[in-house]
């Protein structure tokens, strides 16, 4: 019996190397070379060309009946996919375990039945008892999903033929194999290849494929990185597990927006739709509290409103601590030096906290404006006002620089009751709040501390 070849892959960029080495000689990263075997024969596949029943068209000829989109019934899940479900796509879903990725697809499995969609929910991680303990726990009515227990793909594809789904769920990539390949689920070469069939079931048949993927303890999905090449769409399921509401986040959209969240809150009859972000992240919070600010976020292209707090006091014992949740730590460090040496504030033997609510990351620069109100709010222990937001990205000179998508961040706190807002003095807008303009950190800090 010829024993299968097998060759050493990155899990990165994906190139071979005939033997393992600590570093991967095409990307330079680390650690990443994974051995799996090329095949039962013991070589290579042999290419082949294959004829597909489908001869190339021109766009022009592409009639515009062919363009459609099926509504999942998920306010939020369908505006992250583009406006709906693409037919012939795939998508992935990752995130942390235990952070609703079966339920969300079970619940939008159970909305395409009703909408006279055909279903197919594969699990290889739950049987079909298993499933109906699940399903009997969501608001949803679920008995006209079809489900399978398998992990062989080629039973899931067959049935899928079979049954005629239009569209198909499996859970868990990481635990389909197929036979083609040694080699146990999960490992680079199986998931690659599945996620490669996969594809071409999707373009070459028509369903639509949705993959949930477990990810690693870095964040990302784990398995190859062409995974996330191979797919059409890329969604990331986001969220503490203290808190109630999770966001669902676009990284990669073929047919729509990138960087689009979608909010839903976690109830006992399953995922529940947030029409209204902004509000959500603003629950709960105190007014006439010193160190609180509130700024505007861009998650693609809707405004999301969050709340910065930030606590200033004496420290414990001799070294002050820099702690920051939703923020990085470096860009406090720089926004504390700004603020000392170019604000005139005096932070550097504080005790320093900034919490961003909600479990919200701030990842552009144009919160830095908050973070500074809240700060010189908290030193002085006076509140901002409750009704002002802060937009601006700050230079090391201490200089406050506009930010994009203005219009948009104010509209939204227009909405939501907010008055004022502190901008860059550079900005050029018509709004219908009181826009102050702020040249320097330094006027922000005499503002505040009036």
């Amino acid at each position: 019996m010829a024993r299968a070849s097998s060759v050493f892959r990155c899990t990165e960029c994906g190139a071979e190397q005939p033997k393992w080495a600590g570093r991967c000689a095409a990307c330079g990263a680390w650690n990443t070379l994974v051995e799996e075997a090329v095949g039962r024969s013991g070589g290579r596949a042999v290419a082949r060309t294959v004829v597909t029943a489908r001869p190339p068209v021109r766009l022009s000829d592409v009639g515009s009946a062919q363009l459609v989109r099926w509504h999942t019934g998920l306010a939020e899940l369908d505006f992250v996919l583009g406006g709906g479900v693409v037919p012939g796509s795939l998508v992935l879903v990752g995130g942390e375990p235990g952070i609703g990725k079966s339920t969300l697809l079970l619940q939008t499995a159970a909305r395409l039945e009703r909408a006279g969609i055909r279903t197919l929910y594969a699990s290889g991680e739950e049987s079909p008892e298993q499933l109906r303990m699940r399903a009997a726990r969501l608001g949803e009515e679920t008995g006209g999903v079809s489900v399978v227990g398998e992990t062989n793909l080629d039973n899931i594809l067959h049935h899928a033929a079979t049954l005629g789904a239009q569209v198909v769920f499996l859970d868990s990539i990481q635990t389909t194999y197929t036979d083609e390949l040694e080699g146990a689920p999960g490992n680079v070469g199986q998931v690659r290849e599945c996620a490669a069939r996969l594809m071409r079931f999707a373009k070459e048949t028509g369903p639509t494929v949705f993959l949930v993927g477990h990810v690693t303890k870095g964040g990302g999905i784990a398995g190859p990185r062409t995974l996330e090449h191979i797919v059409d769409t890329v969604l990331y399921f986001e969220g503490e597990a203290t808190l109630d509401h999770r966001v669902l986040r676009a990284v990669k959209n073929r047919f729509g927006s990138v960087d689009e969240i979608g909010v839903f809150r976690m109830t006992g009859a399953g995922l529940e739709p947030v029409p209204d972000a902004a509000a959500e992240f603003l629950a709960g919070r105190h007014t006439g509290v010193s160190g609180s600010a509130v700024t505007a976020l861009m998650e693609g292209s809707r405004p999301v409103l969050v709340e910065i707090q930030a606590l200033a006091s004496k420290p414990g014992f001799g070294t002050p601590q820099r702690v920051a949740t939703g923020l990085d730590h470096r860009r406090l460090a720089v926004l504390l030096a700004v603020l000392e040496r170019r604000g005139g504030l005096a932070v550097g033997a504080l005790d320093v906290f900034v919490n961003v609510t909600g479990g919200v990351r701030l990842l552009e620069p144009s919160t830095d404006l908050a973070v500074l109100a809240a700060l010189v709010s908290s030193v002085h222990d006076r509140p901002a006002p409750a009704d002002a937001l802060f937009l601006g990205e700050v230079g090391l000179g201490g200089e406050v620089r506009p930010v994009g998508g203005l219009e948009r961040r104010l509209a939204e706190a227009q909405r939501q009751g907010f008055r004022r807002a502190f901008v860059s003095a550079r900005s050029r807008i018509a709004s219908d709040l009181a826009v102050v303009g702020i040249e320097h950190v330094g006027e922000l800090a005499r503002r505040l501390a009036a």
